[in-house]
């Protein structure tokens, strides 16, 4: 399926999917594996999830963050909205500044 056919898809069989994800019943396809090309040569593999289960990851994903982001430690910047690997350098530089060894 593609995502341009999901809309249709969601509409025709949500209840199902819907019942069967509240009675932890859903179990996720295998993903697909996609070998990409690497820029110095080489590939790379990717795992590339149905639309579907990418559609359930996205919407736990919306849910769970705005619950658990807040007590993750102030210091850890790895996927995180809003965080990057940009601004835990800048972080590590300023402790180092400040004296701090560890």
């Amino acid at each position: 399926m593609t995502v341009d056919e999901l809309a249709g898809y969601v509409k025709q069989y949500w209840p199902t999917l819907k019942a069967r994800l509240l009675a932890g019943e859903y179990h996720p396809q295998g993903v697909r594996a996609v070998d990409i090309p690497k820029p110095k040569g080489g590939t790379r593999q990717l795992g590339i999830p149905c639309v579907v289960d990418r559609l359930i990851q996205q919407a736990l994903l919306q849910q769970l963050t705005p619950i658990f982001d807040p007590l993750f430690s102030d210091y850890s910047y790895g996927f995180r909205p809003g965080r990057s690997a940009h601004q835990a350098l800048e972080t590590a530089r300023g402790h180092v500044a400040a004296g701090h060894r560890w």
